[in-house]
């Protein structure tokens, strides 16, 4: 993949994941959501450019994968295929292409939609997938708690606080995708001897990754989210290791459908952890 790849394959993106669209998430991406998908995108090519492919035949591309290292694991940020040409053989092809940039990576991790092709294809590439959940809906405000963990904006100042608590939960560091995410979010950081954590959170109140050290610590985080919510409010990619986020959205008055898989490889679903969508 090049530079001049990207808003193809943003557009790519959201045509084919048009069609699996979960509840409480919106059916086609905004303007500044085509944006931002597109900064990640060039951001990854720039720290990881063996990771990322494109197929194309006379000059028109029919798919395309991205992915990273961080530390000793891999992630796949996203990949897809033109609906037309499902099903014949090009999302194994890039996904093979994608993977050999996880060579001496211990571990491996991604966010999958449910399109049971792309389960497949992770089962047969080693990873175990663990169902997802979204919680979704309308805030009931009348349960908001006090929040008494002493919550404060972050800055880029954070970074190696965030940075040891990444390794603690997920095996590996954010690193250079802390700039990304803190250039697209609102940054919360935790910092106490009784516990610390920090949760990067959308203008519409989303968590895009919640990470503490403990679940006490998290469900605080994940209150603030739900506080700054202008009224609805979705949090995705909730596992069974993380039933603290369905206790606080329940609490909230959320209601809950599940919502595709994490798939890991060489570790377990990381816990107090809301991991991002592409970022992981």
């Amino acid at each position: 993949m090049t530079g001049d790849d990207v808003p193809e394959a943003e557009r790519l993106s959201d045509e084919a994941f048009t069609p699996l669209a979960e509840p409480g998430m919106s059916t086609n991406r905004s303007p500044e959501a085509q944006a931002m998908w597109r900064v990640r995108a060039d951001h990854l090519l720039a720290t990881d450019p063996a990771g990322c492919w494109v197929a194309e035949r006379d000059g028109t591309m029919l798919g395309f994968a991205t992915s990273f290292r961080r530390d000793l694991t891999w992630f796949l940020a996203t990949y897809a295929v033109r609906p037309d040409l499902q099903g014949a053989g090009l999302g194994r092809a890039l996904l093979e292409a994608a993977l050999t940039h996880a060579r001496g990576c211990l571990r491996g991790m991604l966010s999958a939609s449910r399109d049971p092709r792309a389960f497949r294809r992770y089962r047969h590439a080693g990873f175990t997938l663990h169902p997802q959940m979204v919680l979704h809906g309308r805030v009931d405000r009348s349960t908001l708690p006090v929040v008494d963990e002493h919550l404060r904006e972050g800055t880029e100042t954070d970074f190696d606080l965030l940075d040891s608590l990444d390794r603690q939960r997920r095996d590996a560091a954010h690193g250079a995708d802390h700039a990304v995410l803190l250039a697209q979010n609102r940054l919360v950081v935790v910092d106490r001897a009784s516990g610390s954590g920090y949760a990067y959170i959308a203008g519409d109140g989303k968590p895009a990754v919640i990470c503490a050290s403990s679940r006490r610590v998290a469900a605080s985080l994940l209150w603030e989210a739900v506080a700054s919510a202008p009224e609805e409010l979705v949090v995705p990619h909730v596992t069974a290791a993380n039933e603290w986020a369905i206790d606080v959205g329940l609490a909230a008055g959320l209601s809950v459908d599940t919502s595709g898989y994490l798939a890991v490889r060489g570790m377990k679903p990381p816990a107090p952890y809301v991991h991002h969508g592409a970022l992981l």
